[in-house]
């Protein structure tokens, strides 16, 4: 098994620059690398290291707990600066923070649940999920296997997962399951599975489109641990006030990130058109202006969900509502569908340079990176799941 991030056990010194500033470092790294990423379909190791090595994968680790507590609107930003640069480090990013969260918003302490968030604060630990399984479907919110309480005292687990996003490079991958054998598929807990205690059993392959360096193929998880890793909270509030909710808001800001590296290259286009014939408007000029509402808009929404979460980040009831489930459901989508619209459109705009795939303006990549938003669990499957939702939701 590949050895995981943050597996070294020399502890990461405090890093005195402000999350933002540190997430440009990591962006140009994150750049240097991205083509190479792509078509080689690998991990981005380098950038991944130094994310951790910055302590940005610790970041939203409470305050109380040694870490800095990064709002949401701060881990955002930091998505979307590493989203331009290369969209597999900031689904990577991403991704992890919704387990770092769920960790420490969800138990009340135990052993094995806080030492998972201590590895990740001392050594800058990648966390990675295993939410869906074979025979489920793309639910979530179902669950085939179960945990199995052994004689001995310990709990074994055993997931056949169609995808575990950068399982191979992960010191823990947290992996959902039925309560008891007798339980229903619903009735889930969240269990951490360190790496020294999983086995992750290849079924498949990663050779996809876009997003093709979060590496993440399909894995027979083989777990064994103690009761300790198991989460207090059951899944359903996890997923509900915390999993969903950070989940998108990230995601939506990769993809903003990515919207904004197409529109950077758009606009460099028809400002080198107007330096070379001045007192005329080029012809990409209106299309321009067009595109850049739509990239506010963009911001806007995906602004507005973060500083709704840090809002009712303490407010469970809240956070577990119909109306923040639909809010945060309908983001997923939308930001899912204006990613697609922004970089489409600022290929209209490079044209043929944007095309092509040895021209400094390609948007090839992107554009690939930019269809895989809407399957990352499926739009249809949201909207069916909003429209049940908007049954049960009164007033506002």
């Amino acid at each position: 098994m590949t050895a995981p991030i943050g597996s070294s056990a020399e502890a990461i010194a405090p890093v005195p620059a402000s999350l933002e500033e540190r997430a440009h470092i990591v962006a140009a790294i994150a750049a240097l690398h991205a083509d190479a990423v792509d078509a080689g379909a690998r991990f981005p190791i380098e950038a991944v290291d130094e994310l951790s090595r910055l302590g940005l994968l610790s970041a939203s680790i409470p305050v109380e707990l040694g870490g800095e507590g990064a709002s949401m609107l701060a881990l955002s930003g930091v998505a979307t600066i590493l989203g331009g640069a290369c969209s597999a480090t900031g689904m990577i990013f991403a991704m992890h923070h919704g387990q770092v969260l769920s960790l420490t918003r969800h138990d009340s302490g135990n052993p094995g649940v806080r030492a998972a968030v201590d590895l990740v604060l001392t050594d800058g630990a990648l966390l990675a999920s295993a939410t869906t399984e074979i025979g489920i479907g793309g639910d979530s919110r179902s669950s085939g296997c179960a945990v199995v309480h052994t004689a001995d005292g310990t709990i074994t687990l055993e997931k056949n997962a169609p995808v575990i996003s950068y399982g191979r490079y992960a010191s823990a991958v947290l992996a959902t399951a039925r309560r008891t054998p007798d339980s229903p598929p619903s009735d889930q807990v969240l269990v951490v599975c360190p790496a020294d205690r999983t086995r992750l059993e290849p079924t498949g392959e990663w050779d996809t489109l876009g997003f093709r360096g979060t590496c993440s193929p399909g894995f027979r998880l083989i777990a064994t641990v103690d009761s300790s890793h198991i989460l207090s909270d059951d899944f359903a509030s996890i997923s509900a006030q915390t999993m969903l909710p950070v989940s998108h808001i990230l995601w939506a800001s990769v993809w903003l990130g990515i919207s904004e590296s197409a529109v950077t290259k758009a606009r460099s286009v028809v400002r080198s058109a107007a330096r070379k014939a001045i007192g005329t408007t080029p012809p990409g000029a209106q299309r321009l202006a067009e595109l850049l509402i739509g990239l506010q808009s963009f911001r806007d929404i995906v602004a507005a969900a973060a500083r709704r979460f840090d809002e009712l980040v303490d407010d469970q009831e809240a956070m577990a509502s119909v109306s923040t489930a639909i809010a945060m459901n309908g983001l997923k989508i939308a930001a899912s569908e204006r990613v697609v619209e922004l970089v489409g459109k600022s290929l209209v705009i490079t044209g043929i340079a944007g095309y092509r795939n040895d021209s400094e303006l390609s948007l090839g990549r992107v554009l690939r990176d930019a269809y895989g938003a809407a399957l990352m669990v499926n739009n249809d499957r949201i909207l069916a799941n909003n429209a049940q939702l908007a049954l049960l939701q009164h007033g506002r």
